[in-house]
């Protein structure tokens, strides 16, 4: 991977470590909205990779696709700050679906099925599937959740180093503990869309050949556990807040 000059060979290091680029395009489309297109992701992903290899200084083996992976992902974010990952309209839908979540939870004493969840809404289950389709994107916490705020875009909302960090505020024991209660509390179908996606690291054409379904209803799967587990998540974080606030005054 050196030239005779004993520099890094760029060209045979961006050919071994392309298909990393791909991997983690396809893993993070599955977060964004479809007006994003793979190519502008793989593009933006490839500058990461370059500006990695410019800039790491040790052997290019597993710990440079480490560092590579970090370099390539947020090169993907930055190629994306300029953009609204998720309609406000759209998100306002979601947070319908999330009310209807809690209510038909409590009054079933279980998960509601997705024609129940349609029904409560108002909506044919058509369309209430084509708005889980409209919303790949969708995340579990946003940093309007822990906010007065709703200005921010996704970066700034994911990344704003300050007080009210989601970040810190999710690595409190009991925020993990009921993230895990919630995960274990979804439809089969469902727990096994996300084991497959997050613990596996398949993307969503690879699910869909594992479940036998298509693409798109994985992705309707994956913006509906979302959905789940933020009707669930969600309603804690108020308490974590005010625990987060009460800690900093003493």
């Amino acid at each position: 991977m050196y030239t005779a000059a004993g520099q890094p060979d760029k060209e045979q290091l961006v050919q071994r470590f392309v298909p990393l680029v791909k991997r983690i395009a396809y893993h993070l489309m599955a977060r964004l909205p479809p007006s994003v297109q793979l190519d502008d992701l793989v593009q933006n992903g490839m500058l990461g990779l370059l500006d990695a290899i410019d800039r790491y200084q040790e052997g290019f083996g597993a710990q440079f696709e480490t560092y590579a992976t970090q370099r390539i992902r947020g090169s993907m974010l930055d190629g994306l700050r300029e953009s609204d990952w998720l309609p406000r309209n759209l998100r306002s839908e979601m947070r319908r679906i999330e009310t209807a979540i809690n209510q038909l939870e409590h009054e079933y004493g279980r998960a509601p099925s997705e024609r129940e969840l349609a029904e409560a809404l108002g909506m044919p289950l058509a369309d209430y599937q084509r708005t889980l389709q409209d919303a790949r994107g969708h995340q579990i916490v946003y940093f309007e959740d822990f906010s007065e705020s709703g200005d921010e875009d996704f970066l700034e909302r994911h990344f704003t180093d300050n007080e009210a960090d989601p970040a810190s505020i999710l690595e409190g024991r009991s925020l993990r503990t009921q993230l895990v209660t919630a995960i274990e509390h979804l439809p089969e179908r469902e727990k096994m869309m996300m084991a497959l996606y997050y613990e596996q690291d398949l993307n969503l054409r690879e699910i869909g050949e594992v479940m036998g379904v298509t693409e798109s209803r994985v992705c309707q799967l994956h913006s509906q556990a979302i959905a789940r587990l933020r009707a669930y998540v969600v309603g804690k974080i108020p308490a974590a807040k005010k625990r987060s606030k009460e800690k900093s005054i003493g």
